[in-house]
């Protein structure tokens, strides 16, 4: 599976913690990143991340655009609540990700959730809802 990492400034810690802790499940997967994020999950966990451009360049609509094409699976997205600024940004993902059926989570615990789903395999349904072409 292809899972799109991202994460607002004050939550790159928490996703290089995530990505620590579960390291082992996402190496069986081809990860992609706006580039600071991806840099810091590399960097930590020696994985390697596609990266793209940080998020203010362009990254996150790289990223959407992706998702529109059905070469992402799975988002982890670690948002800032308290932001004002980027509601265009998120919603955006949001919005893409739900147009095209593909899980995404906007905080730890939900990412949680996500990823033990995939340890277990459930996400086969991705093949038949979006067929790979």
């Amino acid at each position: 599976m292809n899972i799109a990492v991202m994460a607002h400034d004050n939550k790159k810690e928490l996703m290089v913690q995530f990505c620590i802790a579960y390291c082992g499940i996402l190496s069986e997967h081809a990860i992609c990143a706006t580039a600071t994020t991806g840099r810091m999950v590399a960097e930590a966990t020696g994985l390697p991340v596609s990266l793209y451009l940080t998020a203010s360049q362009g990254g996150s609509q790289q990223i959407k655009s992706r998702i529109a094409y059905n070469e992402i699976d799975l988002v982890l997205f670690f948002r800032d609540p308290a932001r004002e600024d980027d509601d265009k940004e998120v919603m955006d993902i949001l919005r893409a990700c739900d147009q095209h059926s593909i899980p995404v989570a906007s905080n730890v615990a939900t990412a949680e959730v996500l990823i033990q789903g995939l340890r277990r395999g459930d996400f086969g349904w991705r093949d038949i809802v979006n067929p790979k072409i």
